[in-house]
């Protein structure tokens, strides 16, 4: 929220001669959060709600349509996460039947600040209740990819800050959907909750793009469409964020095991998936596997549940890219450890009182706790 980071980043858009913010688009101030949910969601949110309201309200008027409206959020701190939350229930009073897209970068599983699990908790199970989909990315999966597939040796945050946007970029770019007629998409966000989040208690997406290497590495590399989805589909099935670790071991049980009783853990069952095709030769690309019903939950069917998106147009120099967006048990893992060490510091009562003093009382919290305690269980039920 401080002035300093703010105009950092307008002045550095604006020498890159591509994108400039608008003068009067911009809201920052002396004071931060402090790294506390509650600082941000109970002071620093409605202190500020009517600036904020008078910067979302200009922009929207210069729409010819309003398609929906996207929150980028980091959840470690106080101004994020609070700030972040706080805005989103706003922004549902105010447009009721506007998509919103909130997306997360989750915190270091090690530690970037103390309390970051109390405020990861409390900002997902609030936005729950007013998002229409949630999209995360993982610092440590970030990470890892910057190091083991663009083999960057001093890691620093525009080089996580790229990754993200290269995946962002790879979905929120026109596409042709399926049943667009030729014509790209007028409402990306409607499209991809629609495609996604069919289901109020369902709302969490992971995303995986393939390739992704080097920019130095790229001229001398070819591609194919049936080895990237032949690479892309195992990676969904072993909840891979990279080919190289892709566990081939995996592997959908057969028609006749198909109730699950004991190989329903063994793989990453999925919700509902959207596969985003970019690059030559793309109208050739083979994508009936994604379409097995083994990898999808039994109350849905695969056409329901699988769509496909393509463009012709290579994106960020890919002679052709694949990117997935899943609905899938992929986030329990980390959501379940996220929740697991915010209870243990939460039984010992660390730093609570940090948060009752501005307004969040233990109840709260343990309204959190149960919620998303509920999430986890209905996706360990798909």
């Amino acid at each position: 929220m401080e002035p300093k980071v703010i105009n950092q980043t307008i002045c550095r858009s604006a020498k890159s001669g591509r994108w400039r913010y608008g003068e009067t688009s911009h809201f920052s101030q002396k004071q931060g959060c402090g790294n506390n949910w509650a600082h941000g969601f109970c002071v620093h949110g409605p202190r500020h709600r009517d600036v904020v309201e008078e910067l979302v309200r200009r922009e929207v008027e210069r729409c010819d349509r309003l398609a929906g409206l996207m929150a980028m959020m980091s959840v470690a701190g106080g101004t994020g996460s609070g700030v972040g939350a706080y805005i989103t229930r706003y922004l549902r009073d105010v447009y009721p039947k506007s998509f919103i897209l909130n997306h997360l970068t989750w915190p270091y599983g090690t530690g970037e600040v103390i309390v970051q699990n109390y405020n990861s908790v409390l900002t997902l199970a609030h936005l729950y209740h007013h998002s229409d989909a949630i999209l995360v990315h993982e610092n440590d999966t970030v990470h890892r990819i910057c190091s083991q597939l663009l083999n960057i040796k001093h890691i620093s945050f525009t080089d996580v800050n790229r990754v993200i946007a290269h995946q962002l970029g790879s979905i929120l770019q026109p596409a042709l959907t399926t049943d667009s007629n030729g014509i790209y998409s007028r409402n990306p966000l409607g499209e991809l909750v629609g495609s996604l989040a069919c289901h109020p208690e369902y709302k969490l997406l992971s995303v995986s793009t393939i390739p992704q290497m080097p920019s130095s590495s790229i001229a001398y590399s070819t591609f194919s469409w049936p080895g990237l989805l032949k690479h892309l589909r195992q990676m969904l099935i072993s909840n891979s964020k990279m080919e190289e670790c892709i566990d081939w071991q995996v592997q959908l049980p057969s028609a006749s095991e198909r109730t699950r009783t004991l190989l329903g853990s063994s793989f990453n069952t999925s919700l509902a998936n959207l596969l985003i095709l970019r690059g030559k030769d793309v109208y050739s690309a083979e994508t009936g596997s994604f379409e097995d019903p083994a990898l999808y939950s039994s109350w849905l069917s695969p056409e329901e549940a699988f769509n496909v998106w393509k463009s012709p147009v290579i994106f960020n120099k890919y002679e052709k890219s694949a990117t997935l967006v899943s609905n899938s048990k992929a986030l329990l893992r980390p959501l379940d450890n996220m929740l697991g060490k915010a209870w243990n510091m939460f039984a010992s009562r660390a730093y609570i009182h940090q948060y009752v003093k501005f307004g969040i009382s233990e109840e709260d919290f343990l309204d959190s706790f149960t919620f998303l305690e509920q999430v986890i269980s209905s996706y360990n039920q798909l």
